[in-house]
């Protein structure tokens, strides 16, 4: 089988331009006839792109991320422990991919079309079975933005039940400050996709491999989705638990707290939104809990000395700068929505 390739740019930037992944596989005999339609289609889909021609490609020909197993049927792609960037391309969160012997699970879909598409590459090297469904694990574009490029694919796309306001309320800022951030050419082909179904608990089945989803109460967004699969004792957290790069606060950080303090016998092992993974359960969540426990200990004595926002958030801890990656950005603004949060307690 094939897969067509289109090569597009941008329309207000011509030497802007990449190769972007169609995911329905072809007969070369269906690339001869259709291809052209299918490109036209596509494009006239994605207004402000250009087609400078496009091509049959075989799998192995296609740029593919790395895929490292967790436990059986479970994988996951290792992000980049940083923040966002040009270099880095966004690529910076785990994304994860369940393979049951019915269908399969992708678990957040990466910062763009082109990341997703490479994971797409990945998931068709192991197997050819259906994708029926897209997980995502919270609204963060590192983690949502790639989301149209499955559903193409033919996955239900599905999210806590608050993902969708939250993007929405989110996505014309994000579309203003994401392309300057990661690269305008990072971004070719990537618009972004709202839920098609908003799930607070529920249990997908993919043949022999059974997940559990639930919508969590508000920590680190009021969107954040965690996935289950019992049988190996694996969580997927979505970035409730960060590694190496620094946790970021948009939602609560008491219901943070929280969800971190919550009993949980039943886990063996966590995949983390961001870094090394997978982690023991609880031990790999204890340096999320400490920098959040000591935020929430320093806002409160802060507003307790009657001290203002503008001065609480300049305070900070070598320690935690030299533990985390992006301490320097990301603290001044998890102070601040922290401040927020607890001068009204």
């Amino acid at each position: 089988m094939l897969h067509l390739v289109l090569t597009l740019c941008l329309a207000a930037e011509p030497g802007t331009c990449a190769d972007r992944l169609l995911p329905t596989p072809l007969t070369p005999a269906a690339c001869t006839a259709e291809a052209g339609a299918r490109a036209a289609a596509w494009l006239a889909d994605h207004p402000g792109l250009t087609l400078h021609g496009h091509r049959c490609a075989p799998l192995a020909d296609l740029p593919a991320l790395t895929l490292t197993r967790v436990a059986p049927g479970l994988f996951v792609h290792h992000g980049i422990a940083a923040l966002p960037d040009q270099k880095n391309l966004g690529r910076i969160a785990n994304l994860g991919v369940a393979i049951g012997q019915d269908a399969i699970a992708v678990i957040d879909a990466g910062a763009s079309r082109a990341e997703a598409e490479a994971l797409y590459a990945a998931i068709r090297a192991r197997s050819d079975l259906p994708i029926r469904a897209l997980i995502l694990t919270h609204m963060h574009p590192d983690h949502s933005f790639g989301a149209d490029l499955f559903r193409e694919a033919g996955a239900e796309i599905l999210g806590a039940p608050k993902l969708a306001a939250g993007i929405e309320a989110r996505a014309e800022a994000w579309m203003d400050s994401y392309p300057a951030q990661v690269g305008h050419g990072a971004l070719i082909g990537t618009r972004i996709a709202l839920p098609d179904r908003g799930v607070a608990i529920g249990t997908l089945d993919l043949g022999g491999l059974v997940l559990d989803l639930t919508a969590e109460p508000t920590a680190h967004t009021d969107n954040d989705l965690t996935v289950f699969h019992a049988a190996s004792g694996t969580l997927f957290t979505g970035d409730l638990v960060f590694n190496d790069l620094l946790p970021t606060l948009d939602g609560s950080v008491t219901g943070w707290l929280d969800w971190l303090d919550h009993p949980r016998p039943e886990l063996r092992q966590i995949v983390p939104g961001h870094g090394p993974a997978p982690l023991p359960w609880p031990e790999g969540a204890k340096p999320t809990r400490t920098y959040l426990t000591r935020l929430a200990d320093d806002i409160r004595t802060a507003i307790a000395a009657g001290r203002p926002m503008s001065e609480a958030i300049r305070h900070t801890h070598p320690e935690d700068a030299a533990r985390w990656q992006g301490y320097a950005i990301s603290h001044p603004r998890n102070a601040s929505a922290a401040y927020a949060e607890l001068e009204w307690e």
